[in-house]
C-alpha cells in the first residue's frame, strides 16, 4: 500500500493576457451579428501615394468571437499574376465604435487598426471611420487613412469580388463619386486632429 500522498499537477499557468481578451469577449461582441458578411475596404493606398486601394473583408463569428479577414489583391505590373495579402484579425464593438485589429498573416511584418462608426439604420450599406497601419513599401511608414467598409452581403461571389479589388486613379470612375469623396485625408480648418467622418 502507498502511503505518501498522491502528486497532483500543477495547473497550467494561464497567459497574462488572458482575462483581457475574456473580458473584451464578455463586453465587445454584442451587436455584431448584423455587420457579419463581406465588404469592399476603401482607402487611400499607404504604399501608392495617389491611388485607391479596395480590398475584400469577411466577418463571422466562431465560437461566440467576431473574426475577420481582410485580402489585398495586387498586381504590380500588367500581365503578371496577382499578389494576396491576408489579414487575421477580431471585431470588438464598444460604445457605438467597432473597433478591428489584425496582422498581416503570411509574412508576419504588419498590424492595422480600424475604427468604424456603426450604422444607425436597420440596415448595413456604408460604414466609415480611420485606418492606422504602415506603408507595405520599404520605408514602413506609420499613416492613417479615412476608410469605407461598402456592404455587400453575406454570401457573394468571392471571386468575382477580389477580381474588383486592387488599386486604383484617385479619379476611377470604376469607384463611385461618393466613396471617392469619402477617402479623401484633408483636415479642415478648425480641426487640430485627423478626425473621421460621417
Amino acid at each position: 500500500m502507498q502511503v505518501r500522498p498522491r502528486h497532483t499537477p500543477a495547473p497550467e499557468p494561464t497567459a497574462p493576457e488572458a482575462p483581457h481578451l475574456a473580458h473584451l469577449k464578455a463586453i465587445g461582441t454584442a451587436g455584431l451579428d448584423k455587420y457579419l458578411g463581406y465588404y469592399f475596404e476603401t482607402y487611400l493606398s499607404m504604399a501608392c501615394p495617389g491611388k485607391i486601394l479596395r480590398t475584400l473583408v469577411c466577418l463571422e463569428q466562431r465560437d461566440g468571437r467576431v473574426y475577420y479577414q481582410r485580402t489585398e489583391r495586387l498586381v504590380e505590373h500588367p500581365h503578371e499574376k496577382a499578389y494576396h495579402g491576408i489579414y487575421l484579425g477580431m471585431a470588438h464593438f464598444l460604445t457605438d465604435r467597432i473597433f478591428l485589429a489584425d496582422y498581416e498573416s503570411l509574412t508576419g511584418l504588419e498590424m492595422t487598426q480600424t475604427i468604424l462608426f456603426p450604422s444607425f439604420k436597420n440596415r448595413v450599406t456604408r460604414l466609415t471611420g480611420l485606418k492606422l497601419g504602415v506603408s507595405g513599401s520599404g520605408e514602413r511608414m506609420p499613416c492613417c487613412a479615412r476608410v469605407v467598409y461598402e456592404f455587400l452581403g453575406q454570401t457573394i461571389d468571392v471571386r468575382r469580388a477580389l477580381r474588383l479589388c486592387g488599386l486604383y486613379d484617385a479619379d476611377d470612375q470604376r469607384v463611385d463619386a461618393a466613396t471617392r469623396v469619402a477617402v479623401v485625408n484633408d483636415v479642415a480648418p478648425g480641426e487640430w486632429h485627423f478626425r473621421g467622418r460621417f
